[in-house]
């Protein structure tokens, strides 16, 4: 049996964009055939998809870092480059996907063939054909792929299941899952036998249903004892809770009545779980004086509005009878439940100002300017072309940098830092443009320029 890892940290890179290529188009007695580079193809992306055939984060575990492929380069003769493939990581139905650095839920992946993008690739840049215009007929540079994302999360699997049995450990779950479904438990006569959780399937008339059966718990589990915090979050998605309690314990100091106000109170603790409809199954009662110890407790737990069944899962007596009491709890909770409906994605766009960006003062002479036209414009220039560099500063002049600087303050030689202040691209700030000065073509001192 394969190992079960039902949590792990994910390093994930999505592909970069190929470069966009810089060329001219030679032919024989054709001596200005004008740019013919070809754009960069886009990169692949990191997809997690649900997989019927898949249970557990193993593979992740051994594994954790995984990138998708880069797009091409681009070529002449207008031939763009070929995106990257996408990477499709299959995970299990129920996983949970998080930032690793921030906890925040990024998506709850439920349902078989779901899919979700969890790093997106990097557009290719652009060749100097697509650069070309009236005023720049030959560019003599093109522009950089963009970087995939890079991103760690973390892989956290939640049994899906309509019903859960929790009790101590050696309570009889995993012969209870046995003897109601097809699933086949490793079953020993000894503690903490159940070390992940088992499902199964249940047919009680016109209702199926999933029945899980959760690793033992002991007093202090919602505060990490035994292997209870390890698996109390696989509960969470369980419309029922069956109580299953060991009518034929002989340890000190326990009985059905002391376990189940004992995993009750961890069930409270752990979170919102108490508003779950219960059942409680009084399990061995083919075992001497077991039926008379369930016979006892029975009133106690009837006293406190719980519907009790006394059950043999070795015998099988009254297993019947339970199961048809799950699917009537299982199908009133599937009827009050609201029907799912799709939703339509709305984006919304950050607020950064009508042009897309803005620029504060963060020193005496410092400014930063942040926004996702002027970030990415940075990643795709080529700092060693001094075309390239003439480029970038047309575009933001032409987006209003240049003056929105100048507004806030900043002066020649002063230190302007686009993008983060921790990573971002810090220049001396030297405006070709005088302030009121129309632009009267692009930058570079490359001599194509027109």
């Amino acid at each position: 049996m394969a190992e079960f890892v039902d949590q792990v940290v994910l390093h994930v890179r999505a592909g970069d964009g190929g470069n966009g290529c810089a060329s001219v188009h030679r032919e024989k007695f054709k001596p200005l055939g004008g740019p013919d580079g070809g754009n960069g193809g886009r990169g692949g992306d990191v997809i997690l998809e649900v997989d019927a055939n898949t249970s557990t984060l193993l593979d992740y575990h051994h594994r954790p870092h995984r990138a998708a492929q880069n797009g091409r380069q681009g070529e002449g003769s207008n031939r763009d480059g070929a995106r990257g493939a996408d990477l499709v990581l299959p995970v299990p139905n129920g996983t949970v996907v998080k930032n690793a650095a921030t906890g925040e839920v990024l998506v709850d992946l439920v349902g078989i063939g779901t899919r979700y993008v969890v790093a997106s690739s990097g557009q290719g840049g652009l060749g100097n054909a697509a650069l070309a215009s009236t005023k720049r007929k030959a560019p003599g540079f093109a522009l950089l792929g963009e970087p995939g994302d890079r991103l760690d999360v973390l892989l956290e699997l939640k049994t899906v299941a309509d019903v859960a049995l929790v009790g101590f450990p050696n309570a009889g779950k995993s012969s209870l899952i046995a003897a109601l479904s097809a699933a086949r438990p490793k079953i020993a006569d000894y503690p903490f036998t159940t070390l992940v959780p088992n499902l199964g399937v249940v047919t009680a008339g016109d209702t199926v249903f999933t029945i899980a059966d959760v690793p033992g718990l002991i007093p202090g589990a919602s505060e990490g004892k035994g292997l209870g915090h390890e698996f109390l979050r696989h509960v969470e998605r369980c419309s029922t809770i069956v109580h299953v309690l060991d009518c034929a314990t002989m340890e000190p100091g326990r009985d059905p009545l002391s376990d189940f106000e004992a995993i009750e109170a961890e069930l409270h603790a752990y979170g919102e779980l108490s508003d779950r409809p219960r059942l409680v199954v009084l399990n061995k009662s083919d075992v001497p004086d077991g039926r008379e110890l369930a016979e006892l407790v029975t009133p106690m737990l009837k006293e406190r509005g719980l519907r009790v069944f006394t059950v043999s899962a070795a015998s099988r007596e009254g297993l019947r009878e339970l199961s048809f009491a799950m699917g009537e709890m299982v199908a009133a909770f599937r009827a009050a439940a609201p029907v799912e409906e799709p939703t339509r994605l709305v984006i919304r766009p950050r607020q950064l100002g009508e042009e897309g960006f803005s620029v504060r003062r963060v020193g005496e002479d410092t400014f930063q300017v942040t926004g996702e036209k002027p970030e990415r414009w940075i990643r795709q220039t080529d700092f060693n072309n001094d075309e390239a560099v003439g480029y970038l500063a047309d575009r933001l002049e032409r987006l209003g940098v240049e003056e929105a600087l100048r507004d806030a303050g900043a002066t020649e030689g002063a230190e302007v830092v686009i993008g983060p202040m921790e990573g971002g691209y810090v220049f001396d700030w030297r405006p070709s443009i005088g302030g009121g000065v129309p632009r009267r073509g692009p930058r570079g001192t490359d001599s194509r320029i027109g």
